[in-house]
């Protein structure tokens, strides 16, 4: 493709989710009331883990990182959403649109985030006896920091890919944020090597994440059913349904993304939806509502600071 010699783009405009016109309102609502469940919710949930000394475990340390992710993660779109469904400007700086790519180093964070707490499940299943050795402090601090240079690694490399690129024009965002296949779109140079670095990318990270889960819940669903008394089967596996369900909602959409016969616009938008604004909002739903240890400190923080506070 060769290079049109026109303005370079300074500034983009997110046109927001297709087929929504007239919905503004609702769409306000559902953005800020989702918005406001997450951060209370994995909030909520970071108090639990940083109060209680029951909690210092592998497993719940995991949690906290993953309680931060989902912090951030509708944080990188929704704030401006929200702001041009109130009737502001629609559009963002190249700059801006540039910083929402980190939406990337968020997801692939979280990618190896559910790997490693399914490798932690599989430790404390099938090694019990040597679960303190296997995921000790050290070991649990590396897999952390692997996990963030890993992702920061990955999104700094689609993110140099993609804005190298020229833009001249047009500068309409066929989506509600800067994401990677609409902004490519409106490149005025060859994106051949962009497209094909950033979907081989995600879609290989996905893949082996995915596989190692696999192999991880194989090798734990063995193990129960090992297990003689059905109490013990249930125990072991209650501890791992939350973990379950977090995937399945996690890569429900990226499957929805990747095995599409053909590209729908309303699909790629709706599938973000989910991804940044909807799963982030239900993981401190699925993580407390059968957790006794996370109610019972989380009961005992906020008993702690009414107490504080009525002191």
């Amino acid at each position: 493709m060769k290079m049109r010699n026109h303005t370079p783009v300074t500034e983009f405009l997110l046109m927001g989710i297709p087929h929504t016109k007239g919905l503004e309102n609702v769409l306000f609502v559902f953005f800020l009331a989702f918005y406001l469940l997450t951060l209370l919710g994995n909030l909520l949930i970071l108090l639990a883990i940083l109060t209680s000394s029951n909690l210092h475990t592998p497993m719940y340390f995991f949690l906290g990182n993953l309680s931060v992710f989902d912090i951030f993660f509708p944080s990188v779109s929704s704030p401006k959403m929200m702001l041009y469904l109130m009737g502001q400007s629609r559009t963002i700086s190249y700059q801006g649109c540039a910083s929402q790519i980190f939406y990337h180093f968020l997801g692939c964070t979280e990618c190896f985030l559910y790997t490693v707490m399914a490798y932690d499940r599989f430790s404390a299943i099938c090694h019990p006896l040597r679960y303190t050795v296997i995921m000790n402090h050290r070991v649990c601090t590396i897999m952390t920091l692997g996990t963030w240079m890993g992702s920061c690694l990955h999104a700094s490399v689609l993110t140099f890919l993609i804005f190298k690129l020229p833009y001249c024009g047009p500068s309409e965002v066929d989506n509600f944020f800067c994401d990677i296949p609409m902004v490519l779109s409106l490149a005025c140079a060859d994106t051949s090597l962009a497209q094909t670095v950033s979907f081989t990318n995600v879609g290989v990270v996905s893949l082996i994440c995915f596989l190692l889960i696999l192999t991880s819940y194989t090798r734990i669903i063995i193990s129960i059913l090992k297990i003689s008394s059905s109490e013990g089967r249930h125990r072991a596996f209650s501890t791992c349904s939350a973990h379950l369900t977090s995937i399945l909602l996690f890569y429900g959409p990226v499957f929805l993304t990747y095995l599409q016969p053909a590209s729908s616009s309303w699909l790629d938008s709706v599938v973000p939806v989910l991804n940044n604004i909807v799963t982030p909002s239900l993981n401190p739903l699925i993580y407390t509502l059968r957790n006794k240890d996370v109610k019972l400190a989380l009961r005992k923080a906020l008993m702690q600071g009414v107490h504080t506070c009525g002191a």
